[in-house]
């Protein structure tokens, strides 16, 4: 196989070897222009990285859902209606809803961002006192330090138990102090703490001075019957959550007789939008970086051929002769994109080399750090198997210009060339 001749290889090694100066020169344009769009997809992956670390925790496709007042007047009721969510709603979503994957309701003493006084030994808390379901964790994830979560016995038999966040912890207990099995006190009632969690460092809904009781204990022990104040719900992955979100308010608005185009009756909060915001921004922004890394190493390999463009004017005499001794037109224009191949690919595997330490060693340093909006900066391998396939594509087309001027000169003319 003529790849693998042993003479074809020694002549081009010993071609490019003649001046090495010019060589190198050659390399550098391809070996940063290689090493720039490696960092810059490198540096997307950490950005899209972060994005990932924020939402860690919180499922891409939940949607949180509340009552409020109405905003229309409709079929003989009043604007400014309150409307109030009941578990009855939760049973309907469920039959009627068949693309809602998790739903959890939620009820909040003294309601939305009222805090409630919790004691203990004469200390106290404002905390938010939240009854949930354990599906509540399904869908926004508790970072438990210390003990467990509520589970389905506790709902199941109404245990006065609960889970209390980090701060609700130091307002209550002193450093170091064991919490797990102790009580504390909610409106009088003492509840056993079975949990710490702490507060997530991305999206935090609830915060860190919260309390958390079982739902089922929340209803018997402070009454409120079968009142509702917040549905939690995640979507099948393969349904969009607006259309379903939608379906949801129609359902709803039908029940309750709320005007159609009444915007603030429910209340609601789409984390999908988000997620694909994000998602959006970091295509776009890895896109764009792949354009501008491209461009720049198409600018490398044109160098390339440039110089190779002077190398087969300055061999033209020896063109001449290899033709005259019988060298085809395919024997001659294949060495000369080889030469081109070979350049480009030594220098692309240099800069890759280079990047990758670059990366790596920008994650030790990152990596103890906080606020750095970029996370395991590095890029995949599938980025870099496009990046090499386009380099080895380029650097053949590139060196198909220096390599068809060359079989175009006659051996004659050449071996008359001074």
């Amino acid at each position: 196989m003529w790849l693998l001749d042993r003479d074809l290889w020694t002549e081009i090694l010993n071609t490019l070897s003649k001046n090495m100066f010019r060589t190198f020169l050659t390399m550098l344009g391809v070996f940063f222009a290689m090493i720039i769009l490696l960092l810059l997809l490198g540096a997307t992956n950490g950005m899209s990285n972060s994005f990932d670390k924020i939402f860690e925790g919180t499922s891409s496709n939940s949607l949180f859902m509340w009552s409020q007042q109405t905003s229309e007047p409709y079929k003989g009721f009043e604007r400014g209606r309150r409307i109030r969510f009941t578990t009855d709603d939760v049973e309907l979503l469920k039959k009627q809803i068949p693309e809602i994957d998790i739903i959890s309701p939620r009820i909040q003493l003294g309601g939305y961002n009222t805090p409630v006084s919790v004691y203990r030994n004469g200390r106290t808390s404002g905390s938010s006192v939240l009854g949930d379901y354990p599906l509540i964790d399904e869908v926004t994830k508790k970072n438990i330090v210390e003990g467990r979560f509520l589970n389905n016995k506790d709902i199941e038999y109404s245990k006065k138990v609960c889970v209390i966040g980090q701060e609700a912890y130091e307002q209550l207990f002193d450093k170091g102090e064991e919490a797990i099995g102790h009580s504390i006190r909610v409106n009088g009632v003492f509840f056993t703490v079975i949990g710490i969690y702490k507060k997530n460092e991305n999206i935090d809904i609830d915060g860190d001075n919260a309390v958390f009781i079982p739902f089922t204990t929340c209803k018997k022990t402070f009454g409120g019957g079968n009142q509702v104040g917040f549905m939690a719900m995640t979507i099948y992955p393969e349904y969009t959550v607006p259309p379903i979100e939608a379906k949801i308010k129609k359902l709803l608005k039908n029940k309750y007789s709320i005007h159609p185009d009444d915007e603030r009756a429910i209340g609601s909060f789409d984390m999908s939008r988000i997620f694909n915001s994000v998602s959006a921004f970091t295509g776009v922004l890895n896109g764009f970086s792949f354009f501008v890394g491209i461009f720049t190493l198409l600018a490398g390999i044109i160098a390339v051929s440039n110089i190779l463009l002077i190398t087969v004017k300055e061999r033209t005499k020896e063109i001449g002769i290899r033709r005259a001794l019988g060298a085809t037109p395919r024997v001659v224009k294949r060495q000369i994109v080889l030469e081109a191949i070979l350049i480009t690919v030594f220098a692309g595997l240099l800069g890759f080399t280079l990047s990758t330490a670059i990366l790596a060693g920008a994650n030790v340093i990152f990596e103890g750090m906080e606020n750095v909006p970029i996370t395991n900066a590095i890029f995949s391998i599938p980025q870099f198997l496009i990046s090499f396939f386009l380099l080895v594509v380029l650097s053949v087309l590139i060196g198909l210009i220096p390599a068809n001027r060359a079989v175009k000169v006659k051996p004659i003319d050449a071996l008359r060339e001074e």
